[in-house]
């Protein structure tokens, strides 16, 4: 049907079935759109650019695997080798690593760092939040440093001192990997010799943003992660421009963590369970309402729960605090203390959201769950579970209103995060679980990512087809096409079709 009909169609149709091909075809255009952006990004990223061949020594990344105090699973090991297949390949890299809480994509983020390290060639590892690329840093420092791998980390918090300092090692090569938030692709930070870039919750970032940090080298290779498991509809509507690898399988001798929705009236219960466990030697994660948007005011309800949990609550127990104003160091004895068994009880914000990992800990209990998202609270019950032992994830809330009960229902129905993506998308819509906002993507009028999944894949494939016979959209028939990408995509970097 041509575009004129189908208006048509659409505002006074014949019949039903003239009206469902009017629609059929106007979502195919909005989605064919879409798609042929990703088809030619995807082409000016890899296709039609000279990247870096790693030289990748399996050997050496295998004796690595063997020295770590875990095995790596299955699905860990298929995508370790998908990315180092594709970092030995002549074109940059360009991929998606997703996968659910607790799956240890990190591990494999680090391990590719490794390799890239070996070839002579410097990484970046930038995250959204300075809490989130602390925790990286903190987390992966001690491994790195027994391989040999010098790391800075640079973000807006530190001083001038200490930020000149990180710049001049990138600089002179004397750095092997940076971690940090957008500080890393501001004025000033140059990189010696750039091979590989992660990017730590993509959703978060924009399209512009990850162009950056491939300006800073010579087309490095690029790999984006998400903790946040999305279903592959919205991967390929989002993400339509990457290959799509993920770690399916979580380590073995995980036990499911049980999950209970609690009214404030059944706090004490909940309290009374947390208690037989710590008495039993286990500890406890609890964490505070998110009642802002500024990190003060959080963390002052923080130790307003720190407090009572201290002195009215669980005096018999030691408890600890953890909030992302807290100076570094004082956070890394925090979370020392409790990995150590010094302290019982952490009272954290959600600085614990990603990349805690204290295998004795078996209970998370929740403050306030209404007010977190669905995936940042599949986030943090991911923090327990993490060991043999039954774990409870404690939801405390006097939740009012229908979507707020959905989300907390879906929490206690499963810990699958792929059938938790799908509530969510469900419940919230696709614009803000994947964030189209932040990442560039224009607002369907008629489409629906979610629902029309079939003619997604159709628009893909077409659109694939298409930028292969004519990447530059050169031929006279496409003319209109670059037209009409100009005007939907007019506030993203469009060079490869200028």
């Amino acid at each position: 049907m041509d575009l004129t009909e189908a208006l048509r169609q659409v505002h006074f149709p014949d019949d039903e079935g003239s009206l469902k091909s009017a629609l059929v075809r106007l979502k195919f255009e909005e989605l064919f759109l879409l798609q042929v952006y990703f088809a030619l990004q995807r082409h000016a990223a890899k296709d039609s650019v000279k990247g870096i061949a790693f030289d990748v020594d399996r050997g050496r990344i295998e004796g690595i695997v063997g020295k770590l105090p875990f095995e790596l699973t299955g699905a860990q090991r298929t995508v370790l080798d998908e990315i180092l297949t594709d970092m030995a390949g002549p074109t940059p890299m360009n991929r998606l690593l997703q996968g659910d809480v607790g799956s240890g994509k990190t591990i494999v983020a680090l391990l590719a760092i490794a390799a890239a390290a070996a070839c002579g060639h410097q990484s970046a590892l930038m995250a959204p939040t300075e809490v989130l690329a602390e925790q990286h840093y903190l987390g992966s420092r001690e491994m790195l440093e027994r391989l040999g791998i010098r790391t800075v980390f640079l973000a807006g918090k530190l001083t001038a001192k200490e930020r000149r300092e990180a710049r001049k090692a990138l600089a002179a090569g004397e750095a092997d990997l940076a971690i940090g938030t957008h500080a890393i692709i501001q004025e000033g930070v140059e990189f010696h010799n750039l091979g590989l870039v992660i990017i730590d919750e993509q959703h978060r970032f924009g399209v512009l943003q990850r162009q950056k940090l491939r300006e800073m080298g010579q087309n490095p290779d690029v790999m984006v992660m998400t903790a946040t498991p999305i279903p592959r509809t919205l991967a390929m509507a989002v993400y339509g421009d990457l290959d799509v690898s993920v770690v399916d399988e979580l380590p073995p001798g995980r036990t499911p963590i049980k999950t209970q929705v609690i009214g404030e009236g059944q706090r004490e219960q909940a309290y009374q369970m947390t208690r037989k466990l710590l008495h039993e030697g286990r500890q406890a994660f609890v964490v505070c309402p998110l009642v802002d948007v500024s990190e003060k005011l959080v963390a002052a309800a923080s130790v307003e729960v720190f407090k009572r949990l201290r002195d009215e609550v669980f005096p018999e127990f030691r408890v600890g605090l953890l909030h992302g104003q807290m100076p570094s160091k004082e956070k890394e004895e925090a979370m020392a203390a409790f990995r150590n068994r010094d302290t019982d009880i952490l009272a954290s914000t959600t600085v614990i959201e990603v990349g805690v990992d204290v295998p004795n800990a078996v209970v998370m209990l929740i403050e306030n769950a209404e007010r977190f998202g669905l995936s940042q609270l599949h986030q943090l019950r991911g923090r327990v579970g993490r060991g043999a032992e039954k774990s409870y994830c404690f939801l405390i809330s006097n939740a009012k209103g229908d979507d707020a009960a959905r989300r907390l229902d879906a929490m206690a129905e499963t810990t699958d995060g792929f059938k938790i993506a799908e509530y969510d998308l469900e419940i919230r819509g696709p614009g803000e679980v994947a964030g189209t906002r932040q990442s560039g993507l224009p607002e369907f009028r008629l489409a629906n990512i979610v629902k029309d999944r079939r003619i997604m894949a159709a628009a893909r494939e077409e659109a694939l087809l298409l930028v292969k016979q004519d990447p530059g959209l050169t031929s006279r028939e496409n003319q209109e096409m670059r037209k009409r990408l100009r005007s939907v995509y007019d506030v993203l970097s469009l060079a490869e079709i200028s």
